[in-house]
């Protein structure tokens, strides 16, 4: 079920990095703002298919806002960095820098991800302690 007035990051299930990102935030994330999904699952599918977002050019992660906002790459980054306490003014520093040069940046460490960090077979399955902040 995804609640109304949490934001939602899609992340790559079976990247290491991508879930040591989600174990991060998770840790961090003292307001309770964010919820999670796999790109690789039902809901996941379902939220990107909703907005258009094609997983084929965007695999790694998605922050989806309450409503239909979304974000992409190290836009996506920073919005979550912005939403945990002691990451707000660098994400926001961050901002300066174009868009165009943070996402060579990304694509360049998302395209590496699986060479630097390796992949499981399987998405991760939450701990009973964690599954409240998974969405199905």
């Amino acid at each position: 079920m995804v609640e109304e007035n949490k934001k939602i990051i899609l992340f790559d299930g079976v990247c290491n990095l991508c879930n040591g990102v989600v174990q991060f935030v998770i840790k961090r994330d003292k307001q309770d703002t964010f919820r999670f999904a796999a790109l690789q699952s039902e809901i996941g599918e379902q939220l990107t298919k909703e907005r258009g977002i094609d997983t084929s050019q965007i695999d790694s992660i998605i922050l989806i806002e309450p409503g239909v906002a979304y974000y992409t790459k190290s836009d996506a980054a920073l919005e979550i960095g912005k939403g945990l306490k002691g990451y707000r003014t660098l994400s926001s520093l961050l901002y300066v820098f174009p868009k165009g040069i943070r996402d060579i940046v990304y694509d360049f460490v998302a395209r590496n991800r699986y060479k630097w960090y390796g992949k499981k077979d399987a998405c991760m399955i939450p701990t009973p302690e964690l599954q409240a902040k998974f969405v199905d």
